[in-house]
């Protein structure tokens, strides 16, 4: 690459981070997102500051005749900074941190994996289109008339206690999350494809994968990078949503989703709402945060925006 279009990439990108910081609900949805990273990222640090761990039983700060937390706010305290989990008293911001990890690992993994399969397949079908449109436009049509929700629960229903749950879902998610970014890449890949730019870079004799690395994928990126902030909070709800049903993680990993569900009971008879106040609004930040990120990225990085630039 040579210094000037270093120097253009530079400028773009720069350009790309001024527009973003413009946009007050990106700024906002961004922060959203990377508190609840950050605090997945340095669980153990936090929980250590705490003074707390993800499994050790406090029944000393839980009621002898109901198991409901003592003190007020579901035994929050200077001990435990969001109370105890009911019954069992272990430490409910431990948990919470632990299980962002997990639920965000999941959901990071699978939508690398959908999006970065998207892209390959979606730029090959815009670059060469033919029999090979043809045929993926077919598995593309069939994979959305399938039922990929029930079959995410199937799969995790039967799946043996020896397996890593974890990478299963990574996988299974991929599977049936890579359908309509490669049709939207595809589509974009297509009409990039059909620019001047490339023509004449076909022209001069530039293997398919000069010009697809040269030319077109400079143009995705954007659109490649809006998709995988539109899958990220999808695939949190659907992680959290799975653990809700009982068919996601289980055992002792610390999960979102399990301690929404272990939460029904106490709501239910009112004896303590803060069990599913806290997971619930850390669910609610991580997903209302990328979507509001996710929608500030596609108008800044909108390939249209940026070819009339």
């Amino acid at each position: 690459m040579s210094i000037a279009e270093i120097q253009q990439a530079e400028g773009r990108g720069t350009s790309v981070l001024g527009r973003f910081l413009r946009k007050r609900s990106g700024v906002a949805g961004l922060v959203m997102l990377v508190v609840p990273l950050v605090a997945g990222l340095c669980a153990p640090l936090l929980v250590w500051m705490e003074g707390q761990d993800p499994n050790t039983l406090h029944t000393d700060v839980l009621d002898p005749d109901g198991g409901r937390p003592l003190g007020a706010f579901g035994g929050v305290s200077a001990d435990h900074w969001l109370g105890v989990v009911p019954v069992t008293g272990v430490d409910l911001f431990a948990q919470i941190v632990y299980g962002i990890r997990s639920s965000l690992f999941i959901a990071f993994g699978a939508s690398i994996l959908s999006i970065a399969f998207a892209a390959v397949l979606g730029t090959a079908i815009g670059y060469f289109g033919g029999w090979l449109n043809a045929v993926a436009g077919r598995v593309i049509d069939f994979m959305f008339g399938f039922p990929g929700l029930m079959f995410v629960i199937a799969i995790m229903a039967i799946v043996p206690p020896e397996m890593p749950r974890a990478l299963v879902l990574v996988l299974v998610l991929a599977f049936f999350g890579w359908t309509v970014p490669a049709r939207i890449i595809g589509a974009q890949a297509g009409a990039v494809n059909a620019r001047a730019f490339v023509e004449a870079a076909r022209a001069t004799g530039a293997a398919p994968w000069q010009i697809i690395r040269r030319e077109m994928l400079p143009h995705l990126f954007g659109l490649v990078v809006v998709l995988f902030a539109m899958s990220l909070p999808g695939n949190v709800s659907v992680v959290a949503g799975l653990s809700f049903l009982g068919v996601g993680l289980r055992g002792d990993v610390p999960d979102l989703g399990k301690l929404l569900s272990d939460s029904l009971p106490w709501i239910y008879s009112g004896a303590d709402v803060w069990y599913m106040l806290f997971p619930g609004a850390v669910v609610f930040l991580i997903v209302f945060g990328a979507t509001l990120a996710g929608d500030a990225l596609r108008d800044v990085l909108d390939v249209r925006m940026e070819d009339s630039a």
